[in-house]
């Protein structure tokens, strides 16, 4: 497990199209957990019910501001809401630039602009390098237009004009919405379009090396196997052959792909499986020799063992990827395998 990790960080997870998209809705979950956190800190958002604010989050688009940068000025149009993730900037108003107030990591300004439509009431500059998200008013907009609760939130704001949307003691109940948020972030969200995963590719141009690496590893239970099986003079089983065939076609060519879009050579490509199909002659010889003198018992342990890899890899990489291509049709899909696989078993006797 520790050399798949080492592996996936060099871009292996490129190596399946279910690997590829766990990576990211990995990502993409840390991504959204860091938004509902910043999210809770403003009570604007923290009035929305928890499966409202997807929306919010998906919208939320970085910045950065260099030291000295005025962010905007007042009198300004209100356009967009701004979250601090790191830096400090500084709140600014009148003629004379009295400094109202300090903002930092965890902070948001300009809310009220955005809900309101009024000019900026002062003016924020970073006091250094600062970072965060932003929301234009146009996302928050189409937020409110289906958001009652934001809505009757607005007019609130709108009446009171509060001073401050935390409070002191606020901060158990934004870590309390934040993590009921968190539950309805739809899963379809959390997985890559085609298009982040065509980035992911160009991100990890050198990747073709890892993917090969990792393909096999994922081979060396197979091969394995197919050594042990060879054991007392006997001959490789037709069951074996055909689903050591069936696993592996469909991920060389999703693999293939995958090595095409980095830009490498077709020639490389074939080489590159070339000498997989003769490690994997190696590791059968391997595990002939080694299996030659162990007891029945042993044996049998080791090949459940290498029985089990192969079914932990296709748990995880094979199984997801189906039922995101496949749709409801995997389930029936999987049972006509497993039943042509007993087919073919007997076939062999």
């Amino acid at each position: 497990m520790g050399l798949d990790r080492l592996l996936n960080r060099g871009g292996g997870f490129l190596r399946k199209r279910a690997t590829a998209a766990k990576h990211l809705s990995v990502r993409k979950r840390k991504h959204y957990d860091d938004m509902l956190r910043r999210l809770s800190g403003v009570g604007l958002f923290r009035s929305l019910p928890p499966e409202e604010v997807f929306s919010v989050v998906e919208s939320a688009r970085p910045f950065a501001a260099r030291g000295g940068e005025v962010m905007f000025s007042e009198g300004d149009h209100g356009d967009r809401l701004y979250l601090i993730e790191a830096g400090t900037v500084a709140v600014t108003s009148g003629a004379d630039k009295r400094q109202v107030a300090q903002l930092g990591a965890g902070d948001a300004f300009g809310e009220m602009a955005l809900v309101s439509g009024d000019p900026r009431s002062a003016t924020v500059s970073a006091e250094g390098d600062v970072y965060g998200w932003t929301i234009e008013k146009d996302d928050f907009s189409r937020l409110l237009d289906g958001s009652p609760a934001l809505r009757a939130e607005v007019s609130r704001l709108f009446a009171s004009r509060l001073d401050d949307l935390l409070g002191r003691d606020s901060e158990a109940e934004a870590a309390k919405w934040a993590k009921l948020a968190r539950g309805h972030i739809k899963v379809g969200s959390l997985l890559p379009s085609d298009r982040e995963l065509r980035d992911e590719n160009k991100k990890h141009g050198g990747a073709a090396f890892a993917i090969w690496l990792g393909i096999l590893l994922d081979g060396i239970p197979e091969s394995l196997v197919i050594g042990a099986s060879m054991l007392h003079g006997g001959a490789v089983s037709l069951t074996l052959i055909a689903g050591v065939f069936l696993a592996n076609f469909p991920e060389a060519l999703s693999s293939s792909v995958g090595m095409l879009k980095q830009g490498s050579s077709r020639r490389k490509i074939v080489w590159m499986w070339t000498s997989l199909m003769l490690m994997t002659a190696v590791g059968a010889a391997l595990g002939n020799l080694a299996f030659g003198g162990l007891r029945p018992g042993t044996f049998v342990f080791v090949e459940g063992l290498a029985a089990g890899a192969m079914l932990a890899m296709i748990a995880e990489t094979m199984l997801p990827e189906a039922t995101e291509q496949g749709g409801p049709a995997v389930g029936m899909m999987t049972v006509l395998g497993f039943l042509a696989a007993i087919f073919v078993n007997s076939l062999s006797h």
